[in-house]
């Protein structure tokens, strides 16, 4: 942010840093016209604020928001109907009491749900974005009243992200003994910081495909020290939340940042993963013309028969009107196909991480950078030309709009089952390694589900069930079975 101060805007003197505050407080929410921008330039770090009970643990953008909130909050709960039951179900034997429970997570109305639902079942929590762009400030507000200790706050600077992330974790006289990541950060900054909480961590649910993969590298060298689950890899969990979430998202966070019309569109989806799938089906529904790049050669091939044209991205670099990418590597995009790219391109990535599209190339001082609105940046070339950059490379749905809160239903019931599953496991049925959450509770999600749409399950007969060699009860598939 220092750097990039020195650099010219359109406007003299304005910096980077200056126009993500102004932003900080803007919400694609409904509580967005509730927003008080009357203390933007104030940091929530330097305010003193309480809840109506006296408490100070928490640090958001504004504890006045939290009606507001809370009514955002009643609202997911009308869609998430599985994880409420789950809540009533296990509420009165309290499974997850003595967890103490440090999570770092979007902080969103639905990730609420779960947060409350985690807190009803026992556990107390301490709460940090994963995200600098996704927090819903009312949302925050609201867990902050009800007495869960919140760090978070939309438009958060690098510095503010570790901040809130170390008040979770550092905090004299209460000790984690379950983590929730989303990305991996949270268990990043344990492991760099604070070792010894480990000793009391009695296991880590993970569910992006960034912090799976970092957790894969832990155990392969030997340096996870404690059971990991999985969930990301959790069928429920991949197929709702990367594929049908992203099919639906994808159009509305470009929709709500560019009002883009898709058809004719020729567009480049960077990964046909489980988010590709979703993101090029949407889009060619809509009359898109679709290319894909991939590595894998059966994701390719699965390209290929799906209609679109598998492609390398220097091959269509110049023709494209977007760029998405959703891979979870880094460096997809680099500085060499921006400055190729055509004028006002539109480039976002659906993949968790910012590492996929080289922003930092993009801060030097031959370029302007000109705030349209929020989450949405031009990037202005000496010659004029101009590229549309969202939410800064971040995660474009949760930085620019929302997803469906039926789709986070499904993922938080598998986080909770999750969380249940490895603080009540007896010792040694997990040992230092990351595991895929167990196939029946998999299939325990998705019946809990099934209720909305009034769909009934045909049962085996005993005789069926036998020729089959299964439970009647499940699990129905085998593990090695691919959905």
């Amino acid at each position: 942010m220092q750097e990039f101060t020195k650099f010219p805007t359109k406007t003299g003197r304005r910096s980077l840093s200056r126009s993500i505050s102004q932003s900080s407080t803007d919400s694609y929410s409904s509580a967005a016209s509730y927003t008080d921008s009357s203390d933007d330039e104030v940091s929530p770090r330097e305010k003193q604020q309480t809840n109506s009970k006296g408490s100070s643990n928490f640090c958001v953008k504004n504890i006045k928001q939290a009606e507001f909130g809370r009514r955002e909050i009643e609202i997911a709960e009308q869609d998430m109907s599985a994880l409420i039951s789950l809540r009533k179900r296990a509420q009165g034997e309290k499974p997850l009491a003595g967890a103490k429970i440090v999570g770092c997570t979007h902080i969103t109305a639905q990730t609420a749900v779960l947060i409350e639902t985690l807190c009803a079942l026992g556990a107390q929590c301490r709460w940090s974005a994963c995200n600098i762009y996704s927090t819903q400030n009312e949302v925050a507000a609201a867990l902050a009243e009800a007495g869960v200790a919140v760090f978070a706050w939309k438009g958060e600077s690098e510095d503010d992200f570790w901040w809130c992330i170390d008040r979770c974790v550092n905090i004299d006289g209460w000790q984690a003994n379950m983590i929730l990541d989303d990305g991996g950060d949270l268990t990043h900054w344990v492991y760099k910081k604070y070792p010894n909480v480990f000793k009391k961590i009695r296991g880590i649910v993970e569910e992006s495909v960034t912090g799976v993969h970092r957790l894969y590298q832990l155990s392969k060298a030997g340096k996870l020290c404690v059971p990991a689950m999985n969930v990301n890899d959790s069928v429920t969990k991949q197929k709702f939340d990367n594929l049908y979430c992203c099919r639906e998202s994808i159009l509305d966070g470009l929709k709500r940042t560019t009002d883009v019309m898709f058809g004719g569109k020729q567009v480049v989806v960077c990964g046909y993963g489980e988010v590709g799938k979703g993101c090029c089906a949407a889009l060619k529904a809509l009359g898109a013309i679709v290319y894909v790049t991939e590595i894998d050669p059966i994701c390719a091939l699965q390209a290929c028969m799906d209609g679109f044209r598998v492609v390398k991205l220097s091959e269509v670099i110049r023709q494209v009107d977007v760029v998405i990418t959703c891979t979870g590597n880094k460096n997809v995009v680099t500085r060499e196909h921006l400055d190729r790219m055509k004028n006002s391109c539109i480039v976002c990535n659906m993949g968790h991480s910012n590492t996929e599209i080289d922003v930092t190339s993009l801060r030097t001082p031959e370029l302007t950078w000109e705030r349209v609105r929020s989450q949405v940046d031009h990037v202005i070339w000496p010659d004029g030309k101009r590229v549309v950059l969202l939410a800064e490379g971040r995660l474009l749905n949760l930085s620019c709009s929302t997803v469906p809160t039926f789709v986070l239903s499904i993922t938080a019931t598998t986080q909770a089952l999750a969380l249940i599953e490895l603080y009540n496991a007896p010792e040694g049925r997990y040992k230092q390694d990351v595991y895929l959450l167990p196939k029946k509770m998999d299939e325990y999600v998705a019946s809990l589900h099934l209720p909305s749409f009034d769909a009934h399950l045909t049962e085996l007969t005993d005789d069926q069930a036998k020729y089959l060699g299964l439970n009647k009860n499940g699990p129905f598939k085998p593990n090695y079975y691919r959905y």
